[in-house]
């Protein structure tokens, strides 16, 4: 499995490309430069190493179709969803409906998320955390994670 760490800014060119961050590529199974690209839960996307998309698109495959949400989780989860690779040059190309669906402008974040990275517009980004004082992100913890008795 893997499990990514860390954040990074990035920028995207013109043609809506960007340079996947050393600190990520080493982060991955050797030879791995395929990914799945989606919407992500927030205003922001979701870049999934093709070893980290199977398992959760096999599970989406045995959902039962005769369930509505199900259908609509499918449409919202899988209807924007692109496979990319990384080219010689080691950059990712973003679908120009996921670029508009994030608001992505030209300094964009990329952020660990276990095993899929995110990818924020710089601005938004910040803006998240700034609204986000540190008592709240204590009281979030506890809520979280305070019953698995982490340290």
């Amino acid at each position: 499995m893997i499990g990514f760490l860390g954040e990074y800014e990035a920028t995207l060119d013109a043609k809506g490309r960007f340079l996947l961050p050393a600190g990520f590529k080493k982060q991955l199974p050797e030879g791995e430069g395929r990914f799945i690209i989606n919407r992500g839960f927030e205003k922001c996307l979701s870049l999934y190493p093709i070893q980290s998309w199977e398992p959760i698109y096999a599970k989406i495959s045995q959902l039962n179709d005769f369930d509505p949400k199900v259908r609509d989780f499918r449409r919202q989860f899988l209807g924007g969803a692109s496979e990319v690779e990384l080219d010689a040059a080691g950059r990712l190309l973003l679908p120009p409906t996921l670029k508009e669906f994030a608001g992505l402008s030209k300094d964009i974040i990329l952020v660990a998320a276990t095993n899929k990275i995110e990818i924020w517009d710089a601005a938004k980004y910040k803006e998240l955390f700034e609204a986000f004082s540190a008592n709240a992100f204590s009281s979030l913890a506890q809520e979280v994670m305070g019953g698995l008795g982490n340290g």
